[in-house]
């Protein structure tokens, strides 16, 4: 198992999208740094590492400072933290060809230490799908992940 850890804007968002994908054992939202994150273990047989970096890019603004949607400020920024310098070196080389197309201002840090979220944040789709803010927000980020890798999608039987 690998860790992974990724803050693109309100861990609520985060956490759901990462939750669907195979061979992620957990996503749990909390702070690095004051910054919003999910924290996730994951079976590198199952996902690489460089699928859930094109998952992270496609599912937020990496363009943006300190901002996704209407959520503003400098928790909600877009962060890699590396646990290896193997994906140091992968987060890298990923940037290099996005920033071929477009500007982005992901920021990659070596990993720190990681604060859980109150319980109250966790799996907060999951208890209230209907909630206005999971509707308009993470709604249309699931639906994205379901149609652009239906490949990584857990399946459920």
């Amino acid at each position: 198992m690998e860790i992974a850890v990724f803050g693109g804007g309100c861990f609520w968002c985060t956490e759901a999208v990462f939750a669907m994908l195979k061979g992620v054992r957990s996503a749990v939202p909390g702070y690095v740094k004051g910054i919003e994150v999910v924290r996730m273990e994951f079976d590198p047989q199952q996902i690489s590492y460089r699928d859930l970096l094109t998952v992270f890019f496609a599912t937020h603004d990496p363009t943006s400072i300190d901002r996704q949607g209407a959520d503003i400020g400098p928790q909600y920024r877009s962060v890699i933290f590396y646990t290896s310098e193997t994906q140091r070196s992968e987060a890298e080389r990923y940037m290099k060809e996005l920033k071929e197309e477009k500007p982005i201002v992901t920021l990659l840090e070596s990993f720190e230490k990681f604060t859980e979220a109150e319980e109250f944040h966790k799996k907060f789709y999951e208890k209230d799908p209907s909630q206005p803010y999971c509707q308009l927000v993470i709604e249309p980020k699931l639906e994205k992940v379901k149609t652009k890798f239906e490949a990584l999608l857990k399946t459920h039987s």
